[in-house]
């Protein structure tokens, strides 16, 4: 399975998801009672917070990204030794 980046705004939204889908499932299984309007407050303030949480994090990432690209690499191999150890005369 190839590997992704974390999106931690996804992460948010699905469990807010999923908590609105069990209080459904809790009042359609007679375990509480829920109102139908409930709901939507839960589900207005999950995805609000995941929206931020993924702009911050783009935002985070952006930074560093362009940071990397700005730091001087050095990739010469003279720094990195000579291949082969020096010969020793006799």
């Amino acid at each position: 399975m190839p590997r992704h980046e974390f999106q931690p705004g996804r992460l948010i939204a699905g469990l807010f998801v999923t908590v609105a889908g069990i209080t459904y499932v809790g009042d359609a299984g007679d375990a509480w009672e829920t109102p139908w309007f409930a709901v939507i407050p839960l589900l207005v303030f999950g995805l609000t917070l995941a929206a931020v949480v993924a702009l911050l994090t783009g935002a985070i990432r952006r930074r560093t990204r362009a940071r990397r690209a700005a730091a001087p690499t050095d990739n010469t191999t003279e720094k990195a030794g000579p291949s082969r150890p020096p010969e020793i005369p006799n």
